[in-house]
């Protein structure tokens, strides 16, 4: 449906904004909320987060990093209703109305819509977090530091806010319920087909590398309990009986003297199947001896040597030609094929039966490392060169189609996520009119989860297979 604008608009004076409708008005957000303070006597309350991506929410049901308080006695309360900013971090948008009754940071503001004023409060959890907003924000937040920029309680109270009408406000709120209740559906179903086409991929390359592309091939016993049957004329072999292991590289950056370079680090290799001289490397310098030691050649594997995470131990990335200037950063390691094709020993390390023994044996508390004797020792089954060769064809003629599909994928929620951002700024702004538009009511569990029935699931997997027609 194409939205149109309003009969009537009335120029205002903001620099982000040039009209609004004819009867809605400009207020300081003073005239409609008023400041709060109350504070727990306790601290047993729900301690509640507040953030630019999912304003606010308890804080068991995100991932924070940072420190918890031994005791929260004294901290700030707030109630469903309530306006909360994150000081800090009001220039990205770290604010919400509150569905929640809770305790919050000290730093953080409270506010709450004033008795005599009748407003929908979910109206200006809309305004304050869309994109319009941003530029006030922005403003508004001061500091000598973009981390320590804050926005004082009086820098927010003499805010303009753009005020419809009440009943414009409910039908606003109305609208944009239900369409982005539409779209948190659309992106959910997007995102299974996704995850479904990531676990297609992983099903083909678990089943080439350690069982083979010929269903009739006779199997034997590997010798090995985890890696079970293999083919009968494949071999059973360690990393270090057909490549060379170098761990770690450059660890510095820019240094006086030394030969400018780039490197290839962490997330290069984390993101990317492959690593292209077309990757943004970062900049840096080494001395004559490291390059000669660390330099990428074609045919190489770089894995993740140490993570946070047991799941993010040896994930690899090929090196499928030279690339001129860049060596191998810190925290990765080396894997130089020379018994062993080097695409399909990429590859075996992505089948799960390989990248479990890494998991295992890797060490820490807080942060997870690879020893070099623990990537050297690990088991890889291994066919003759010619059927290496033709597992690796067939991979990459699975995985053309497959990595299309995803991309399509992504790229129409990126397009849907654009779109219900710009739809959010123009509706809440009055840059379109949605007073004649009929929508249903949407329940609050369908706006924080869309898409939950059985049906939609099944219509998901069934609709895979279309994904990789239209590609």
């Amino acid at each position: 449906m194409k939205l149109k604008q309003y009969p009537d608009y009335k120029k205002v004076e903001l620099p982000w904004i040039e009209k609004i409708p004819l009867d809605w008005c400009i207020l300081r957000a003073k005239c409609i909320f008023r400041q709060i303070d109350v504070r727990s006597e306790t601290g047993d309350e729900e301690l509640l987060s507040v953030s630019e991506r999912k304003g606010v929410t308890p804080r068991k049901n995100v991932n924070v990093t940072m420190f918890k308080a031994e005791s929260y006695k004294g901290y700030k309360l707030c109630w469903p209703g309530d306006l909360v900013i994150n000081s800090l971090w009001a220039w990205m948008q770290g604010l919400g109305v509150s569905e929640y009754h809770g305790i919050i940071s000290t730093a953080y503001g409270v506010y709450r819509i004033k008795k005599e004023y009748k407003v929908d409060n979910k109206y200006f959890n809309y305004l304050f977090r869309s994109t319009a907003y941003l530029w006030e924000l922005r403003v508004r937040s001061k500091g000598i530091w973009r981390s320590r920029y804050q926005l004082t309680d009086d820098a927010f109270m003499t805010m303009p806010v753009i005020n419809p009408p009440e009943n414009a406000q409910r039908q606003i709120v109305k609208y944009l319920d239900a369409k982005c209740a539409q779209i948190t559906k659309f992106i959910r179903n997007k995102r299974r087909l996704i995850q479904l086409l990531k676990e297609q991929k992983q099903a083909i390359i678990n089943q080439a590398v350690t069982q083979g592309i010929d269903t009739k091939v006779k199997m034997k016993p590997s010798g090995v309990d985890w890696v079970g049957d293999i083919p009968e004329h494949w071999e059973l072999k360690r990393l270090r009986t057909m490549s060379h292991v170098m761990p770690s590289g450059v660890d510095k950056h820019i240094v006086e003297g030394e030969i400018p370079i780039k490197l290839c680090n962490y997330v290069d290799v984390y993101k990317n199947d492959r690593i292209l001289d077309s990757i943004d490397f970062m900049k840096g310098t080494a001395t004559s001896d490291e390059i000669k030691k660390y330099k990428l050649r074609g045919g190489d594997v770089l894995i993740t040597k140490d993570s946070e995470s047991w799941d993010d131990i040896a994930v690899p990335s090929f090196v499928p030609e030279k690339i001129d200037g860049v060596i191998c950063a810190y925290h990765l390691a080396i894997v130089r094929a020379y018994g062993i094709d080097g695409e399909y020993l990429f590859w075996a390390f992505l089948s799960e039966k390989v990248a479990d023994q890494f998991r295992v044996s890797a060490k820490g508390v807080t942060r997870y490392g690879l020893a070099q004797g623990a990537i050297k020792g690990a088991w890889f089954p291994v066919p003759p060169k010619k059927e290496q060769l033709a597992i690796v064809k067939h991979i990459n003629q699975f995985l053309s189609k497959n990595y299309l599909a995803i991309e399509k994928l992504e790229q129409e929620i990126k397009l849907i996520q654009e779109y219900c951002t710009r739809l959010i700024s123009d509706v809440v702004t009055g840059k379109v009119d949605v007073r004649n538009i009929k929508v249903e009511d949407v329940a609050d569990d369908d706006l924080e989860d869309a898409l939950s029935s059985d049906e939609e699931i099944e219509e998901t997997e069934d609709s895979l297979e279309e994904v990789f027609d239209d590609n």
